[in-house]
Order: structure tokens, then C-alpha cells, then sequence
């Protein structure tokens, strides 16, 4: 992918491909709107200010990008690859390896380089792991044995792919629905609980512009779906969605009490904006380079982060929503802001002072621990026990058609959603 370009060179390189935006002298004479190209080739619109953001974070981009360059050439070019510690490793190893875990860490919450992040995430996601168990010719017999085949995925797919991105560049052409359309119905066959949900063609269209290769976006989707985010949230009732939906408002309650009282008065539902942030992972809410620095967080830490970025986006707007007198003027405040949030840092800033230590679902706090098919925050022989022991009554049932969210007491927070 990176061709034989020495790491110097890929580095002069990784610079040039990060311009500085710069407005005509009238347009910031006038501070009206221009629009611009993004990193990944989205028109933005945005005034003179927000320019000047975006310029200021590429700055920061470019200075990350020296600082992943440099471990780079002094530890190796997979040196972030080293952060498990085993009981089995020496001392020196074990303190090595949890000195680039911390690092690893830090690093990633500023901003993984573009450049390297196609391959710091297909390793660290799982997506590399994931893909060694099946025959190196999985994806191309898999497109091409479900190529000419129809059915109700297909149909919807089909349908959506004008509708994704529509104007840009490279996914809006004959060749983007082309490979748009293979990844999405690839999984849709290799899954058939999921199939195809409304929302994963946005999130599966990123992933092509990031990772440049079907087969790696493919990947990178199957991790998703199948160990990151949350069970079922794709399927025909949308359960896991359901489920995130109800953890956000026990959230909200909980973290923006403020906020969260005034909404209800206007009998706001949060669900109004937070099924399309949680579905399409904010890929359409937030410009993309700031989607992109909450799916670095996301591919390494997990699915908490959909959570603290939603709630640091509510807080964010704390004092304008608490003007609001309609359910009208909060989506319009929400969707205003989060177009306009082309500083990723002051929302993840935000975000990462939400450390999710127990959610109110009853009359007393406790933790929630998502089991099912999806990533599992503590593993089944581990819960079992704990519920048999310490806990009582660790299983609660959002509804009949809902898959269990286990519920258990507040002396595990600490071992599941905090950072």
C-alpha cells in the first residue's frame, strides 16, 4: 500500500498532503461562507473562523505525524503492535510493553497521522487478526459467488448507494458505488443476521476513503459489527440500538442533570439525533476529519467512546440548549454544532471527561455490562460467577424482543465501561 518510498521520504510526503487552507482576501474582508475541500475530499462549508480551526488542527496533525515518525525509527515500524502484557514475558518486556501501552494510548486520543492509519487500525481494531483466519482468497470468491445474486440487502443497497455521500469526488462515481456496493454485499452474505441495515453504507464508505482497498474496508467493517460496537445493533429490530439508546438517556441523566431535566420538559427525545449518531457512527453529523479522530479512539478503545463523545456533544451545548423552547430549536442547535465541529481535540477534551462509572436504570446506580454476540466487557464464566456469588439478580430485560443487558453492582465499574 505504502510502496517503496523510505520512511524520510513517506514522511515528506505524509506533510504535502496536508494543505494549508487559504481564504481570498474578500471572503475574509466579507467573513462569509467558502467552501473547501477536506482531507478525504468533502466539501465543507464553513466562514473564515472556521478556516482557521482547520488549519490549526492540520498543524497539530502535522506535529503528531513527526511524533509518530520518530517512535517509529526508534522502536520499529510495528512497535505499537508491542503493548500486551503477559505474565509470561520478563520484567524488562513486561515494563516495555506497558511503556508503549500508555504511550499508544496518548497518542491515538491526539490523532492517529492519515498516512498510518490505515494500518495502525486494521492491526489494532483486530481487523489483520480477523482476516488471517480465513483463506488469503476469501473476499474475491466471496464478491464474486454473491455477485449476480438478488435479494431484499441487495435491493436496499442498491437503493442507498445514490444517497451516500452524494457529490463527492470519488464515491459518488460509477467506480465508488462499484466498490461501495461489493463490500456492503459481501457482508451482507457473509452475516445473514444483519444483512444490510440503513447506516452501514456511510460508516462502510469511510472506511473505503481510510483503508483505499475493498478488501481491507470489508475488514474493517466485519471487526466493527462482529467485536467492537455493540451486539445486534444492526439487525431487523435494531435491539442493540434500542438498548444504546436507553444507556444514553440513564447517561444524560445522570452527567448533564441540567440539560437532561430541561429536554424533558420539552418532551425531547434524545433518540431524535442519537440513532443516527450511534448507526452511522457520526460519520454523517460530524465533519469527517474529526469522525475520523473519534473512530482512531474508537477501533482501539471501544465502543464507550460513542457514549462520551454523545454526551460531550450535548454538554458542549449546555447553555444554548437551556435557551430552547422547542424540540425543534435542540435539533437545530445539535445538528448546527456538530457540523461546525472541525476541532476534534475540544470535543474529545470533552468527551474524555466522561468516565462512565454507573448508569441509572432503577432506583439505585449501577454498571452495565453488554453481552451477546458484539464485544463482551467481561466474559461469560467471569459474569456467572460474579452473579452467583456477589451479585443478585445481575439480568435485566429492556423489553421481550430485547437481548439481555446485564446489570451487576457497583463495585465492578471500575473493570467495565471507565476509560
Amino acid at each position: 500500500m505504502y510502496g517503496t518510498l523510505g520512511k524520510r521520504d513517506l514522511a515528506f510526503e505524509y506533510q504535502a498532503q496536508i494543505p494549508i487552507l487559504r481564504p481570498s482576501i474578500h471572503a475574509r474582508r466579507a467573513n462569509i461562507t467558502v467552501k473547501f475541500q477536506d482531507l478525504y475530499g468533502f466539501t465543507v462549508e464553513g466562514n473564515v473562523d472556521d478556516v482557521n480551526v482547520l488549519n490549526e488542527v492540520r498543524e497539530k496533525v502535522r506535529q503528531q505525524g513527526r511524533v509518530w515518525w520518530a517512535l517509529e525509527a526508534s522502536k520499529g515500524a510495528n512497535w505499537y503492535l508491542q503493548t500486551t502484557v503477559s505474565s509470561t514475558l520478563k520484567s524488562s518486556l513486561k515494563f516495555s510493553a506497558l511503556v508503549n501501552q500508555i504511550t499508544l494510548k496518548r497518542l491515538i486520543r491526539k490523532g492517529i497521522p492519515p498516512n498510518l492509519r490505515p494500518k495502525v487500525w486494521f492491526a489494532l481494531s483486530g481487523a489483520a487478526k480477523k482476516k488471517s483466519t480465513v483463506p488469503d482468497s476469501y473476499y474475491k470468491d466471496l464478491t464474486n459467488a454473491v455477485e449476480d445474486k438478488v435479494t431484499a440487502a441487495t435491493k436496499q443497497i442498491d437503493h442507498d448507494l445514490p444517497r451516500t455521500f452524494p457529490g463527492h469526488p470519488w464515491l459518488d462515481t460509477q467506480e465508488g458505488h462499484a466498490a461501495l456496493r461489493r463490500v456492503l454485499v459481501g457482508y451482507s452474505f457473509r452475516d445473514s443476521d444483519v444483512g444490510y441495515c440503513q447506516g452501514l453504507n456511510y460508516v462502510a464508505a469511510l472506511l473505503l476513503l481510510v483503508m483505499k482497498t475493498e478488501e481491507d474496508a470489508f475488514w474493517m467493517l466485519a471487526v466493527l459489527l462482529e467485536n467492537v460496537l455493540v451486539s445486534d445493533c444492526y439487525t431487523n429490530n435494531l435491539s442493540g440500538c434500542h438498548v444504546e439508546q436507553r444507556v444514553f438517556k440513564d447517561l444524560l441523566l445522570k452527567k448533564c442533570p441540567r440539560i437532561a431535566s430541561h429536554l424533558a420538559a420539552l418532551e425531547f427525545d434524545v433518540s431524535l439525533v442519537c440513532t443516527e449518531w450511534f448507526l452511522c457512527l457520526f460519520s454523517k453529523s460530524l465533519p469527517s476529519e474529526t469522525t475520523m479522530r473519534v473512530w482512531d479512539v474508537l477501533f482501539y478503545e471501544g465502543a464507550k467512546v460513542l457514549f462520551h463523545v454523545a454526551l460531550a456533544i450535548f454538554k458542549m451545548n449546555e447553555e444554548e440548549l437551556l435557551l430552547a423552547h422547542h424540540v425543534g430549536d435542540v435539533i437545530s442547535i445539535i445538528q448546527r454544532t456538530t457540523h461546525h465541529l472541525f476541532d476534534p481535540d475540544d470535543l474529545l477534551t470533552v468527551s474524555a471527561s466522561y468516565l462512565i462509572y454507573h448508569v441509572s436504570l432503577g432506583p439505585s446506580f449501577v454498571d452495565i455490562i453488554f453481552y451477546g454476540r458484539g464485544r463482551t466487557l467481561v466474559d461469560h464464566l467471569q459474569f456467572q460467577k460474579m452473579a452467583s456469588s456477589s451479585v443478585k439478580k445481575a439480568a435485566f430485560l429492556c423489553s421481550s424482543h430485547l437481548n439481555p443487558v446485564y446489570v451487576l453492582s457497583n463495585f465492578l465499574l471500575s473493570k467495565c465501561l471507565c476509560t
